[in-house]
């Protein structure tokens, strides 16, 4: 029988985030499963290291499993080391909100349970990929799960771009950045920049730019086969590359940034049966108790 593998990606230096990894690692050596942990990770909760390859493509089905313990930031972290594996992320909320969690660490002993028992399934999402030309040659790129932003360098200088859509023209934008997003980050930056909210089941891609100068300042739905084109003033100041604000790249006035749907889904562990409505309405809070309940 193959022994069962599972890595970890934690928040650590939090006292509830070491004491929870330390409980998750405990329960799953009971069940003979090998939690490993990157290098610093392993250091300080004691794991195994785990190797990657040169080419972590090449180790696709080297871990069953990915535990992101901490927010919605160490989900983001965790699917950077899931995507090239193949894995799926079952995300142990230790954070604020953490929309993309699917456990909060009062039930993290039942969640467990289900992964030792292997009583789960998996949500597929997509992700978005970007290219970055100047003067005709490839100067950067990366991938998102939740978005990837073209942002202004300096608070004093607004950025001046131009917005593409398979290569026509939709509007012109004095800003301080623009936002190309997948439907698992519609409820992240783009949500606060005014964009909606798309359920997981839509396929297309959102485009919002983020506090526009500009009597066309909506937010954009446009179909997965599409390619966004962010263009920046060649005489305008420079801009930085964000990918899920957290992998930044700074690109020279004249940049072409070229956004479409990534060519590699990230997949997230579901336990139970709560609907997308259901998450929404929990994780913001909703009010949707009104009139119905006083006259019924």
């Amino acid at each position: 029988m193959t022994q069962r593998r599972m890595l970890l990606v934690a928040h650590t230096g939090r006292p509830d985030v070491d004491i929870t990894a330390r409980k998750v690692a405990a329960t799953l050596a009971e069940a003979g499963i090998d939690l490993l942990a990157s290098t610093d990770e392993s250091r300080e909760l004691g794991l195994n290291r785990f190797e990657p390859t040169d080419d972590d493509e090449g180790a696709a089905g080297s871990v069953e499993m990915v535990l992101a313990i901490g927010g919605d930031g160490t989900l983001l972290r965790a699917a950077e080391r899931a995507r090239p594996l193949s894995a799926p992320i079952l995300g142990i909320n230790l954070g604020r909100v953490g929309f993309l969690t699917e456990v909060d660490v009062d039930h993290v002993d039942a969640a467990l349970q289900a992964i030792v028992d292997q009583r789960y399934r998996v949500s597929s999402r997509m992700t978005v990929q970007v290219r970055v030309e100047h003067e005709g040659q490839y100067i950067a790129g990366g991938w998102a799960l939740n978005e990837i932003s073209v942002e202004k360098v300096t608070r004093e200088r607004i950025l001046d771009v131009v917005v593409e859509v398979d290569g026509h023209g939709v509007s012109a934008y004095g800003c301080d950045g623009v936002l190309c997003a997948t439907p698992t980050g519609s409820t992240a930056y783009t949500f606060s920049a005014g964009g909606p909210v798309l359920w997981p089941g839509v396929d297309a891609l959102l485009v919002a730019p983020s506090n526009a100068h500009a009597l066309f300042a909506r937010s954009l739905v446009v179909s997965p086969e599409s390619t966004v084109t962010v263009h920046i003033d060649p005489a305008g100041p420079s801009a930085i590359l964000v990918c899920d604000g957290r992998r930044t790249q700074e690109i020279p006035p004249g940049s072409r940034a070229h956004i479409c749907k990534g060519e590699k889904p990230v997949t997230l562990v579901r336990l139970g049966d709560q609907t997308f409505t259901d998450r929404l309405v929990r994780k913001f809070k909703l009010p949707v108790h009104g009139w119905r309940d006083q006259r019924h």
